[in-house]
Protein backbone atom coordinates (compact mmCIF):
# COMPACT_ATOMS: atom_id res chain seq x y z
CA UNK A 1 0.00 0.00 0.00
CA UNK A 2 1.30 3.58 -0.59
CA UNK A 3 -0.20 6.48 0.64
CA UNK A 4 -0.81 10.16 -1.56
CA UNK A 5 1.75 11.47 1.05
CA UNK A 6 4.32 8.97 -0.55
CA UNK A 7 3.63 9.95 -4.39
CA UNK A 8 6.34 10.41 -5.97
CA UNK A 9 7.53 10.88 -9.51
CA UNK A 10 6.69 7.28 -11.07
CA UNK A 11 5.10 5.50 -8.28
CA UNK A 12 2.29 3.31 -10.29
CA UNK A 13 -0.66 2.68 -7.58
CA UNK A 14 -4.09 0.87 -8.49
CA UNK A 15 -7.41 3.24 -8.23
CA UNK A 16 -10.89 2.51 -9.69
CA UNK A 17 -9.61 -0.77 -11.18
CA UNK A 18 -7.13 1.13 -12.87
CA UNK A 19 -3.57 1.39 -12.87
CA UNK A 20 -1.81 5.31 -12.98
CA UNK A 21 1.40 6.26 -12.30
CA UNK A 22 2.43 9.64 -10.99
CA UNK A 23 3.71 11.95 -13.15
CA UNK A 24 4.03 15.70 -11.66
CA UNK A 25 3.02 15.90 -7.69
CA UNK A 26 3.07 18.37 -5.36
CA UNK A 27 1.96 18.55 -1.55
CA UNK A 28 -0.31 21.60 -0.88
CA UNK A 29 -0.61 23.59 2.59
CA UNK A 30 -3.06 26.02 2.32
CA UNK A 31 -3.17 28.49 5.55
CA UNK A 32 -6.63 27.49 6.46
CA UNK A 33 -7.67 24.15 5.58
CA UNK A 34 -5.91 20.40 5.88
CA UNK A 35 -3.02 19.62 3.51
CA UNK A 36 -3.54 17.80 0.14
CA UNK A 37 -1.54 16.70 -2.58
CA UNK A 38 -2.15 17.75 -5.92
CA UNK A 39 -1.56 15.38 -8.84
CA UNK A 40 -1.23 14.67 -12.57
CA UNK A 41 -1.48 11.19 -13.14
CA UNK A 42 -1.70 8.64 -16.15
CA UNK A 43 -3.45 5.64 -16.66
CA UNK A 44 -0.85 3.29 -17.96
CA UNK A 45 -3.24 1.41 -20.10
CA UNK A 46 -5.02 3.88 -21.48
CA UNK A 47 -2.46 6.87 -21.95
CA UNK A 48 -4.74 9.22 -20.66
CA UNK A 49 -3.44 11.90 -18.18
CA UNK A 50 -5.22 13.39 -15.72
CA UNK A 51 -5.36 15.76 -12.92
CA UNK A 52 -6.47 14.56 -9.39
CA UNK A 53 -6.04 15.74 -5.83
CA UNK A 54 -5.68 13.49 -3.12
CA UNK A 55 -5.87 13.55 1.02
CA UNK A 56 -2.32 12.79 2.23
CA UNK A 57 -3.70 9.63 4.19
CA UNK A 58 -5.39 8.26 0.87
CA UNK A 59 -4.33 5.09 0.77
CA UNK A 60 -3.91 2.78 -2.45
CA UNK A 61 -2.94 -0.74 -3.15
CA UNK A 62 0.74 -0.72 -5.17
CA UNK A 63 0.92 -1.50 -8.66
CA UNK A 64 4.07 -3.64 -9.97
CA UNK A 65 4.51 -2.60 -13.83
CA UNK A 66 6.71 -5.03 -15.08
CA UNK A 67 9.64 -3.99 -17.78
CA UNK A 68 11.58 -6.22 -19.32
CA UNK A 69 13.87 -5.57 -22.46
CA UNK A 70 13.34 -7.40 -25.64
CA UNK A 71 14.60 -7.42 -28.74
CA UNK A 72 12.22 -6.22 -31.91
CA UNK A 73 12.07 -9.00 -34.59
CA UNK A 74 10.13 -7.83 -37.32
CA UNK A 75 6.38 -7.21 -38.13
CA UNK A 76 3.31 -8.76 -40.27
CA UNK A 77 0.66 -6.86 -41.30
CA UNK A 78 -0.86 -5.40 -37.81
CA UNK A 79 1.43 -7.44 -35.26
CA UNK A 80 4.76 -6.87 -34.33
CA UNK A 81 7.01 -9.78 -33.20
CA UNK A 82 9.21 -9.20 -30.21
CA UNK A 83 11.74 -11.72 -28.50
CA UNK A 84 12.66 -12.40 -25.19
CA UNK A 85 16.35 -12.44 -24.48
CA UNK A 86 16.59 -14.96 -21.79
CA UNK A 87 14.20 -17.16 -22.64
CA UNK A 88 14.17 -17.01 -26.64
CA UNK A 89 10.46 -16.72 -26.90
CA UNK A 90 8.60 -14.75 -29.32
CA UNK A 91 5.45 -12.85 -28.63
CA UNK A 92 3.32 -11.06 -30.82
CA UNK A 93 2.26 -7.38 -29.93
CA UNK A 94 -0.87 -5.66 -31.45
CA UNK A 95 -0.09 -2.49 -33.46
CA UNK A 96 -2.17 -0.58 -31.25
CA UNK A 97 0.22 -1.38 -27.82
CA UNK A 98 2.80 0.81 -29.28
CA UNK A 99 3.50 4.57 -29.03
CA UNK A 100 4.20 6.64 -31.84
CA UNK A 101 7.77 7.03 -31.32
CA UNK A 102 7.74 3.21 -32.12
CA UNK A 103 8.55 4.61 -35.97
CA UNK A 104 11.96 5.17 -34.90
CA UNK A 105 12.68 1.08 -34.44
CA UNK A 106 13.82 -0.72 -36.61
CA UNK A 107 14.32 -4.13 -36.46
CA UNK A 108 17.02 -5.96 -34.24
CA UNK A 109 16.81 -3.23 -31.71
CA UNK A 110 16.39 -3.52 -28.15
CA UNK A 111 13.22 -1.95 -26.75
CA UNK A 112 11.16 -2.53 -23.17
CA UNK A 113 7.93 -4.47 -22.97
CA UNK A 114 6.06 -3.23 -20.11
CA UNK A 115 3.30 -5.45 -18.91
CA UNK A 116 0.82 -5.68 -15.97
CA UNK A 117 -0.48 -8.80 -14.48
CA UNK A 118 0.77 -10.40 -17.80
CA UNK A 119 -0.89 -7.84 -19.88
CA UNK A 120 1.15 -6.22 -22.44
CA UNK A 121 0.15 -2.21 -22.71
CA UNK A 122 3.09 -0.29 -24.32
CA UNK A 123 6.25 -0.78 -25.50
CA UNK A 124 9.40 1.79 -24.84
CA UNK A 125 11.97 2.04 -27.50
CA UNK A 126 15.57 3.34 -26.43
CA UNK A 127 16.00 6.77 -25.63
CA UNK A 128 18.32 7.66 -28.22
CA UNK A 129 18.52 5.65 -31.91
CA UNK A 130 20.74 6.52 -34.62
CA UNK A 131 19.10 6.29 -38.24
CA UNK A 132 20.33 6.64 -41.81
CA UNK A 133 18.64 9.54 -43.83
CA UNK A 134 17.10 8.28 -46.98
CA UNK A 135 15.55 11.23 -48.34
CA UNK A 136 15.76 14.67 -48.15
CA UNK A 137 16.35 18.01 -49.98
CA UNK A 138 20.11 19.74 -50.09
CA UNK A 139 20.25 22.28 -48.06
CA UNK A 140 21.13 25.92 -49.81
CA UNK A 141 24.17 27.92 -49.79
CA UNK A 142 23.82 31.11 -47.89
CA UNK A 143 20.66 30.37 -45.76
CA UNK A 144 21.88 30.62 -42.81
CA UNK A 145 19.12 32.11 -40.35
CA UNK A 146 19.07 30.23 -36.96
CA UNK A 147 17.20 26.85 -36.21
CA UNK A 148 16.06 26.80 -40.02
CA UNK A 149 14.96 22.96 -40.63
CA UNK A 150 13.93 21.01 -43.62
CA UNK A 151 12.05 17.17 -43.86
CA UNK A 152 14.08 14.24 -43.99
CA UNK A 153 12.30 10.82 -44.23
CA UNK A 154 14.84 8.40 -42.48
CA UNK A 155 15.31 4.26 -42.93
CA UNK A 156 12.52 3.57 -40.47
CA UNK A 157 10.02 5.73 -42.99
CA UNK A 158 9.44 8.40 -40.14
CA UNK A 159 9.53 12.11 -41.11
CA UNK A 160 11.61 14.45 -38.95
CA UNK A 161 13.08 18.12 -39.30
CA UNK A 162 16.41 18.13 -39.48
CA UNK A 163 19.00 21.12 -39.81
CA UNK A 164 20.04 22.32 -43.51
CA UNK A 165 23.72 20.83 -43.24
CA UNK A 166 22.45 17.22 -43.07
CA UNK A 167 22.33 15.66 -46.33
CA UNK A 168 21.24 12.28 -47.21
CA UNK A 169 22.55 9.08 -46.36
CA UNK A 170 24.26 10.55 -43.39
CA UNK A 171 23.47 8.87 -39.84
CA UNK A 172 21.84 10.90 -37.21
CA UNK A 173 20.99 10.68 -33.29
CA UNK A 174 17.26 11.24 -32.69
CA UNK A 175 15.44 11.48 -29.35
CA UNK A 176 13.00 8.98 -29.39
CA UNK A 177 10.63 10.52 -26.77
CA UNK A 178 10.31 14.13 -28.54
CA UNK A 179 11.18 13.20 -31.95
CA UNK A 180 13.54 15.92 -32.32
CA UNK A 181 17.31 15.63 -34.30
CA UNK A 182 19.77 15.63 -31.58
CA UNK A 183 23.27 15.34 -33.41
CA UNK A 184 25.54 13.53 -36.60
CA UNK A 185 26.33 10.15 -35.42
Amino acid sequence: MVTAGDFRNGVTFEMDGNVYQIIEFQHVKPGKGAAFVRCKIRNVIAGSVVERTFSPTDKFPTAFVERKPMQYLYSDGSLYYFMDNETYEQIPINESELDDNFKFVKENMECTVLSYKGNVFGVQPPNFVELQVTETEPGFKGDTATNVTKPATLETGAEIRVPLFIDEGEMIRIDTRTGEYMERA
